[in-house]
């Protein structure tokens, strides 16, 4: 099976280059997010033809999460277990859903803006949701993993460089703290040294000529559990889909499975 997250930073603005790389990469099951529009505008029929049914959860806004399956689609979850609100307002950042016997949430942590900043304290205690939410699914013999955007480089290695981003988020320690406290209740990052092609950042903002210069960020993550992480065969990021006119700043992250 293959199991792929990938901040796609707009779905309507996107789709071509989505159905064109479903069809050359053929993932089973993929997690979106900063789908930036409604459930109802989610362009199911598209998704459809290409053999993938779809669960999303999104106002139209900035945010929006869904996961795309070709190997079924059951027992979705929208948002998370006592998820905190922002502004009044609790945002589609989480859905789950079971495929094909894997059981994947797709989250889109955010961003955290300063560390002085409202959204921070927000960041944080949606990590704490997230935790609670998904620590059954951690314990348990089914696969499962935590896949999407967690805005949050998990050492000073997945960062281009930490005296650039010094003071800022993304990189401080209650933001890592919040991540391991994940991890915690049985998740581990797939990406273990052993299978990384290459340096694997999978974020390059636009500005600056980030991406050409590799000074970019590791965000995007799948945390799995130990029936999940024994299976995993393979982990790239798939860095070409950062390239050329009207890519997203984020790269898809694809994990090959041995089930």
């Amino acid at each position: 099976m293959r199991v792929a997250t990938w901040n796609i930073n707009s779905l309507k603005a996107r789709l071509e280059r989505l159905l064109l790389w479903l069809e050359s990469t053929e993932p089973d099951v993929v997690c979106l997010q900063e789908l930036k529009c409604a459930e109802a505008d989610v362009p199911a029929e598209a998704l459809a033809a290409a053999g993938y049914e779809i669960a999303a959860a999104g106002d139209g806004r900035w945010n929006g999460v869904a996961i795309l399956s070709r190997v079924g689609l059951a027992d979705v979850q929208r948002g998370l277990d006592s998820q905190p609100a922002y502004d009044g307002q609790v945002e589609s950042r989480a859905i789950a859903a079971t495929c094909g016997g894997v059981r994947v949430w797709s989250v889109y942590v955010p961003n955290g803006r300063e560390v002085d900043h409202p959204h921070f304290a927000y960041k944080l205690a949606f990590f704490d949701a997230l935790a609670e939410t998904v620590k059954a699914g951690a314990a348990g013999k089914v696969p499962f993993a935590v896949l999407g955007d967690f805005n949050v480089c998990p050492s000073d290695d997945d960062i281009w460089s930490v005296e650039e981003w010094a003071g800022t988020t993304h990189i401080t320690k209650p933001e890592r703290d919040a991540l391991t406290a994940v991890e915690s209740i049985g998740l581990a990052d797939v990406f273990p040294r052993a299978l990384k092609h290459e340096w694997p950042f999978s974020y390059w903002d636009y500005r600056n000529l980030d991406f050409p210069k590799n000074r970019g960020l590791r965000i995007d993550l799948a945390l799995a559990n130990p029936a999940f992480k024994t299976a995993v065969a393979d982990a790239y990021v798939d860095r070409n889909e950062r390239k050329g006119k009207g890519a997203s700043d984020h790269a898809p992250l694809v994990i090959d499975l041995d089930l």
